[in-house]
């Protein structure tokens, strides 16, 4: 049986300011149970609140989450699919790394 073959991968997602702290630590322990469950977590950064470069949705501000993770190619489709249906989620990012 073949290997899978994991590629590198970086995730930065932004939550809404507004919620209580206790919801941006279960938004943020939603999300880093899902690449947990399909790959291999290797960092997680919260970065803490900051001021956005724009309106979203007429908030200034979110809770900024830097992940890295190695998972197979089809998983990033499903965790944009899983930020895009979460409510309090306002921006995203996935990013394949380069192997050096």
């Amino acid at each position: 049986m073949a290997e899978k073959i994991l590629n590198s991968y970086e995730t930065i997602f932004i939550v809404d300011a507004t919620l209580d702290e206790e919801s941006a630590a279960t938004l943020k322990d939603k999300f880093t149970s899902l690449i947990e469950a399909n790959g291999e977590l290797e960092t997680v950064e919260e970065w803490g609140k900051r001021k956005l470069a724009y309106e979203i949705n007429d908030k200034t501000e979110g809770v900024y989450y830097l992940v890295n993770f190695k998972a197979d190619a089809e998983f990033p489709k499903e965790l944009d699919r899983q930020y895009k249906i979460t409510d309090g989620i306002l921006r995203t990012i996935i990013i394949r790394k380069d192997e050096d």
